[in-house]
């Protein structure tokens, strides 16, 4: 769990991406990043929780960008 939260403060990844790196579920870094990690370290916490608000303010951005990949990339 403090490696995710070590991993996403050095990194900036997504939950999607870290999930990858560390071979869990994106529920589980999911929830160690927004419910467990409070109990251990709060001060990184606030710090993780920032990155993981960012991520989500700009999640339409992003989904625009892979269905617009995705269709760019078919020939017709």
């Amino acid at each position: 769990m403090l490696d995710e939260s070590n991993y996403i403060l050095d990194t900036g990844k997504t939950v999607r991406e870290i999930a990858k790196v560390f071979k869990v579920s994106k529920s589980t870094v999911h929830q160690d990043l927004s419910e467990r990690l409070k109990e251990l370290d709060s001060s990184k916490y606030i710090e993780v929780l920032e990155i993981l608000k960012y991520h989500l303010q700009i999640r339409h951005i992003r989904g625009g960008e892979a269905t617009k990949k995705k269709y760019t990339n078919k020939k017709c």
